[in-house]
């Protein structure tokens, strides 16, 4: 049978003369781009960069809302009100719709960045408030959500379109959440460790944890992170990988 999946990367996430990644490679490989908001990184000129990049790469755009962390770079967990979050994600998915039509393109999803992400796993009414703050600036944005946690619960709830994802350079939890990045083996760095562990999972249906443990889920896009030293290498191996194993990469 034909399986076809989706490839998305952080990216956008540099700042003024500050790069992050290397976008540009990046986007000749994956098929969906979550590009950085200006809160955790990015900024107008950074945005409008890679925007205009990936319209002249037909990768498809989301938006990647996080916390206003700049030297934490989003993966700090802030004490904020549901209400001042869901204020935050709706700002920033404004600026990249404003950014996007700029560059001749379009917002097709949206994805919580780092501890906003982490903490919405486990927290269904913040991932509420996060959705329903989304879709009321856009009630057909697609919400990119952590297979099988807290946020999956919730878009299902919302009857709003959704995709799952996984994540092809991270450990996993038994409860389906992401390993601590402060742990040994948490974040994975070499394609020819990652990209058969992601093609396992997609014939199991499932998201297989660091202890072995199968977590059944639907599995639509696959996420490498573009902040990484080796975000590129990762990137054309999992590609190279699945491509070769019939599997087709396309933009959900």
């Amino acid at each position: 049978m034909t399986r076809t999946v989706d490839l998305n990367a952080d990216m956008g996430e540099g700042f003024g003369p500050w790069k992050m990644g290397d976008d540009t490679a990046l986007l000749d490989i994956v098929t969906s781009a979550n590009i950085a908001c200006g809160f955790h990184a990015g900024d107008p000129d950074v945005m409008a960069q890679t925007m205009g990049l990936a319209v002249k790469n037909n990768v498809g755009i989301g938006a990647h809302p996080g916390f206003a962390d700049l030297k934490g770079f989003g993966r700090r967990q802030l004490p904020l009100s549901h209400d001042e979050i869901a204020n935050a994600v709706a700002y920033q998915l404004g600026a990249a719709q404003a950014m996007a039509r700029r560059a001749g393109g379009t917002v097709k999803h949206l994805k919580l960045h780092g501890a906003l992400s982490n903490m919405a796993s486990v927290d269904a009414d913040l991932a509420r408030a996060c959705y329903t703050a989304a879709l009321a600036v856009d009630p057909d944005i697609t919400i990119m959500v952590l297979a099988a946690t807290a946020m999956e619960t919730v878009v299902r709830d919302l009857g709003c379109a959704w995709v799952g994802e996984i994540f092809a350079d991270r450990a996993y939890n038994d409860d389906a959440t992401l390993v601590d990045r402060r742990k040994p083996g948490a974040v994975l760095h070499d394609a020819a460790i990652a990209a058969p562990r992601i093609l396992d999972m997609l014939n199991a249906g499932a998201i297989i944890a660091e202890s072995g443990k199968h977590i059944p889920c639907q599995i639509d896009t696959i996420c490498l992170h573009g902040d990484t030293p080796a975000a590129v290498e990762m990137a054309r191996g999992i590609r190279d990988h699945l491509q070769a194993e019939g599997v087709i990469l396309k933009t959900f």
